[in-house]
Formats: C-alpha cells, sequence, structure tokens
C-alpha cells in the first residue's frame, strides 16, 4: 500500500474515458465503500448512501439516461447523446453517491452535504490505494430531476456524485496545482 501522505500529495483524477477493465473486485470494492463510510458524520446520521452501477448490468440504465437526457434537450443531436451513453457506460465501475437531508437542529444541511462530499473523497482515496483510478463527475444528469425516479431517490435525497472507478489507461493529465500564496492567508 502507498504511504498516506505519498498518496494524499500524488492523488489524480483520471479523464473517465481513460478508465478500463478491470473493475474492482467485489473484496476491493467492499474495501473503498467501507473506507468511503469512514467520514466525519456529526450526529451519527450516516447522510449518505452508495449505488453500486457494474458495467455488466447497466445498459438499461445507460438507455434511460440518454432518453431522459434527450427529453430535456431535444435538440440534441444523436452525436451529443452518445456522448451521454459513453459518459455512463464506459467506465468499468460507477458508484453514484446519495446525499441524505434530514432536518436537525444540531446538525445543518450544510454538514449533511459536507459529510456525503467528503464520502466522495474518501471513495477517491481509497481507489488510488489499491491501484484504481478514479474521477468524481457530477455534470446534468446529478442535478436533473428525472433522476430522482430513475435512481429511485426521495425527496429529500440529492446526488452529489457519480464516482467513475477503473484502471487508468496511459498517461494520467496532471493539472497545475494551486500555488499555496495565492489561496492561504494569515490573520
Amino acid at each position: 500500500m502507498t504511504d498516506a501522505l505519498e498518496l494524499l500529495k500524488t492523488r489524480t483524477s483520471p479523464k473517465a474515458a481513460d478508465l478500463v477493465p478491470p473493475a474492482p473486485s467485489e473484496v476491493q470494492l467492499r474495501e473503498m465503500l467501507t473506507i468511503a463510510a469512514r467520514v466525519p458524520d456529526h450526529g451519527m446520521m450516516k447522510p449518505w448512501r452508495f449505488i453500486v452501477h457494474p458495467m455488466e448490468t447497466r445498459a438499461a440504465l445507460v438507455e434511460k439516461l440518454a432518453a431522459n437526457f434527450r427529453a430535456g434537450n431535444p435538440n440534441a443531436s444523436e452525436g451529443e447523446i452518445d456522448k451521454q451513453r459513453l459518459r455512463f457506460g464506459g467506465s468499468p465501475l460507477i458508484v453514484t453517491v446519495v446525499c441524505r437531508i434530514v432536518p436537525n437542529v444540531k446538525v445543518p444541511d450544510v454538514e449533511q452535504l459536507l459529510s456525503a462530499g467528503a464520502a466522495c473523497m474518501n471513495l477517491l482515496n481509497a481507489a488510488q490505494a489499491l491501484g484504481f483510478g478514479a474521477n468524481w463527475l457530477t455534470g446534468w444528469a446529478a442535478f436533473d430531476k428525472s433522476s430522482k425516479e430513475l435512481f429511485g431517490l426521495a425527496d429529500n435525497e440529492q446526488i452529489v456524485g457519480f464516482i467513475h472507478i477503473g484502471s487508468v489507461k496511459g498517461e494520467i493529465f496532471q493539472r497545475a496545482r494551486p500555488d499555496l500564496s495565492q489561496i492561504v492567508n494569515k490573520i
């Protein structure tokens, strides 16, 4: 296993299109999800859940997403619709992370949402620690009303990320990292 600090210093997000089989095994996925759920959780509310979409069982979901995209974008070209099919059909594994906001006087909504975001980040780190690439995407499907029904979400739930996971094909794009002098202030 990679040294924890080195892992955090070198974490990257390969493009979802560059993720190829093999996907994590069931044992590896269970370990990743266990780590993803080990995040700050004020009030022990567990304001997140995971929906696992293996490539082998995702065809119907991909077609429904393409139909929903077409319905929301009636002027979309076939190429744009095919791009959506590839976006959701290409990765070996996708984990949809859902946030469930429950009114609580001690735990504000934002803390629940941030806990779900932390679960996404832990899932990315766990995937990389196990030798996989992972990319956190949202896009229209995370926010479109049609997704609530498609993903079986309750009224108080929202998608916070589609985590694409697989083996990395080729070089990983390295984006420029921020200069700390531009983002850190001392008061």
